[in-house]
């Protein structure tokens, strides 16, 4: 079938979907824009780029996620607060009421891929009512060529159907939304939220599944990029820690901005495109971000614009602070084509820190860098998740315990083995704030993370001096060039030193009690690194 057919239900039926109106299949970028446009799902912006709402949800539903809970996959899965379990008989009811709802409608299909080594990618199916779906899908993923989709064979299926709502008295559910994930029928099911990172979200944790089962592949929450000398370096960090900032260099080739696997030959993106946070963007401290809200294909989510010059306000957090471009990677000037790259030399893990107390970078030792891994903490930005309003410090197992359906000792296990294997150095970046908390403090400046990170990925930084910070036990450097010596240890930032101590206990106090936890399955050492 080529690429601008339009067809009627072929291929549907595999996964009960029957009785379709018109089904467009695997549309490209032009066809899905005449489609957003025709159905008033979203404005034309004066440069190029698609302006869409999502209405209620301007982020995930975090509470509205499970994982049918049957035989195939009991056994792997980490169950508790994040990884809920959901009858499988609730599953097939809820999925066949979504049949009946597609029934007369018109459905958008793409055929993709999951990975971008050919060894290990995973075919997907992405099946939407709406058209800006379908091209968010098609942004996100690996797009397969026409050859290809004569033979393509789905590994999963997502079906994402905003505008059909759960009964949660009926279905079990916590509300009319839903995002289920059904491993046994190799599918996930999405309704009631138009918000397009659940679709991506859900991919993650599938291959976050069936990568470090079935291959022993590591599967990480991660952006990654190649310098010049072929160096390979991975970006570890929730939405709103800078992954996608600090990776998108001029001066090195990005792989990709969130979600990558390592395997015994190196890193390799999982994905075709990027799903950056934009607000308050600009042209001088994010350049090549910027120009991705000024092409054809780009995705604006919760974006304002203006209804007659269709200009877009950057700024301009009225719908939510999380506003979101999605675009292919071929609109950042300078990646890698394949999506693939070495083993790391670096690894460093961003964390934003709402209390304003960690250094904005420490080099880390092996047992600190698990430690770290693990706990995996941040502040959760205004806007990431639906009912957070300011940040707020929270602690997220691999920094992406939404997205990491095993027990956090696989993920562990598996960076431990591959940080002393090949030799990596780790650092702990700091994008948060300096000078005080949150309301009192300031954001850590982009230029200074950006120098910051340079040095440690050019060996300079690590090659300076250290001085060992009192409170966390980290080495923190005396000196970098484009930054303020006050700056990079946190206690000389602060006015009120005692306070500053105070804080720091008090955080040190969080890690230690989030870490207990993990310790009967890590070494003494990696438990008592704080």
């Amino acid at each position: 079938m080529r690429l601008n057919d339009i067809t009627r239900g072929t291929g549907l039926e595999a996964h009960g979907i029957t009785n379709a109106n018109l089904i467009y299949w695997t549309p490209p970028t032009s066809v899905l824009y005449e489609q957003i446009v025709k159905r008033g799902e979203g404005l034309l912006s004066h440069l190029g780029a698609v302006a869409v709402k999502t209405g209620h949800y301007t982020g995930r539903a975090a509470n509205e996620k499970f994982i049918v809970d049957e035989p195939t996959s009991h056994g792997n899965i980490a169950w508790g607060k994040v990884n809920r379990p959901f009858p499988s008989l609730k599953f097939d009811e809820l999925f066949k009421r979504m049949c009946a709802y597609m029934q007369g409608r018109d459905l958008f299909v793409q055929d993709c891929f999951a990975g971008a080594d050919r060894e290990h990618r995973l075919p997907i199916r992405v099946v939407t009512e709406k058209a800006w779906h379908s091209l968010f899908a098609r942004n996100m993923f690996i797009n397969a060529t026409e050859e290809e989709l004569e033979h393509h064979t789905p590994q999963f299926t997502v079906v994402n159907m905003p505008n059909f709502h759960a009964l949660p008295t009926l279905d079990g559910t916590n509300s009319e939304t839903f995002i289920i994930i059904n491993f046994a029928r190799r599918m996930i099911i999405i309704g009631g939220t138009s918000y397009a990172g659940e679709i991506k979200k859900g991919i993650f944790t599938i291959l976050n599944y069936l990568l470090p089962v079935e291959k022993k592949i590591m599967a990480m929450h991660c952006s990654a990029n190649v310098g010049p000398q072929g160096d390979t370096a991975i970006f570890f960090g929730l939405s709103g820690t800078g992954k996608t900032t600090l990776s998108a260099d001029p001066n090195r080739s990005l792989i990709g901005d969130d979600e990558h696997g390592w395997d015994d030959k190196g890193v390799f993106n999982f994905e075709g495109g990027c799903y950056a946070k934009i607000i308050n963007l600009s042209r001088e401290a994010e350049p090549e971000i910027y120009e991705t809200t000024r092409r054809f294909g780009t995705v604006l989510e919760n974006v304002a614009i203006d209804t007659f010059t269709r200009r877009v306000d950057l700024a301009d957090d009225s719908f939510t602070e999380n506003t979101r471009a999605s675009y292919p990677l071929t609109h950042i000037p300078n990646i890698v084509g394949s999506g693939c790259g070495g083993h790391p030399a670096n690894i460093v893990m961003l964390t934003c820190d709402a209390f304003g107390v960690l250094p904005p970078i420490a080099r880390l030792t092996p047992e600190q860098a698990m430690f770290h891994f693990l706990s995996g903490y941040t502040a959760k930005v205004a806007g990431t998740e639906a009912g957070i309003t300011e940040p707020t410090a929270t602690f997220s197992t691999c920094f992406g315990g939404p997205f990491m359906p095993l027990n956090p000792a696989v993920y562990g296990e598996l960076l431990r083995d591959k940080i002393a294997r090949h030799n990596v150095t780790c650092w702990l970046v700091n994008t948060g704030w300096s000078g005080g908390s949150y309301g009192v403090g300031s954001r850590m400046k982009i230029g200074y993370s950006r120098s910051l990170v340079n040095a440690a990925l050019n060996g300079s930084l690590n090659a300076g001096v250290f001085e060992k910070d009192a409170f966390f036990g980290l080495d923190i450097p005396t000196d970098c060039a484009g930054v303020p010596a006050e700056v990079l240890n946190p206690r000389h930032t602060w006015a009120d030193k005692n306070k500053y101590d105070e804080t720091a206990t008090r955080l040190v106090g969080m890690f230690r009690e989030n870490f207990k936890k993990y310790e009967q399955d890590v070494p003494a050492e990696v438990a008592n690194v704080m």
